[in-house]
């Protein structure tokens, strides 16, 4: 117990880190998710806006980085990342990182969403006189907001593993603190304590993330 209590201070300061880094992916990550898969969704055959052109360069892109394996795609764009945030390393890189590889994913998840809405409502406001960009405001995106909620809890819960996953390459949180203070100095009750934060983290977000969709699905 006592031993716990040292680490108890460090592992807060840890969780912190992780979540500031989680936080900030998900805000940027999630915001450019969203524009990207609602481009995806209008300018599909057939769709609000179509444009078969960008549809297919969007898709181009999403389809070549998302599958990337993220410890991958991290040290695969360092040289961007310095370009952009000034360094390649440490916690600034891990969130251009981060931001980046959500965007993709937060995409997909937005667009098969988006997808699912009744063709008849959109024809509905059609009919009514609403324009496009009138229709995806006040149509699609409140009509499918029970199912993003979903979709964006489970991206809070990939990028907290993202979030892990950068303590290998120079940043910091819980998962550098676990590797380099637990398991490379085998300190099984450092590694373990941080599995158990992150685990309880997880959990809290799924089940916020499970209340809030259920009320909107009930509206």
């Amino acid at each position: 117990m006592s031993r716990l209590l040292e680490i108890a201070p460090e592992l807060v300061t840890q969780t912190g880190i992780m979540l500031q880094i989680v936080g900030l992916g998900m805000l940027i990550g999630g915001a450019a998710g969203l524009v990207v898969g609602t481009g995806l969704y209008v300018t599909r055959g057939g769709g609000i806006l179509a444009q078969p052109l960008v549809f297919w360069t969007l898709n181009l892109v999403v389809n070549t980085f998302r599958p990337i394996p993220f410890i991958i795609f991290m040290a695969a764009i360092q040289p961007v990342a310095r370009l952009v945030v000034g360094t390649g390393i440490g916690n600034p890189a891990a969130i251009f990182a981060i931001s980046l590889a959500a965007t993709f994913g937060i995409a997909r998840i937005v667009e098969q969403n988006l997808v699912s809405v009744d063709p008849g409502v959109i024809e509905a406001a059609r009919a009514m006189g609403a324009g496009p960009w009138r229709i995806i405001r006040t149509v699609v995106l409140p009509e499918s907001l029970g199912p993003l909620v979903l979709g964006y809890t489970f991206a809070v819960i990939a990028v907290v593993d993202m979030s892990a996953v950068a303590g290998l390459l120079g940043g910091t949180g819980l998962g550098n603190y676990a590797i380099t203070y637990g398991y490379r100095q085998f300190d099984d009750l450092i590694t373990w304590s941080a599995l158990v934060v992150i685990v309880v983290i997880v959990q809290l977000v799924q089940l916020l993330g499970n209340v809030l969709a259920r009320r909107l699905l009930r509206r």
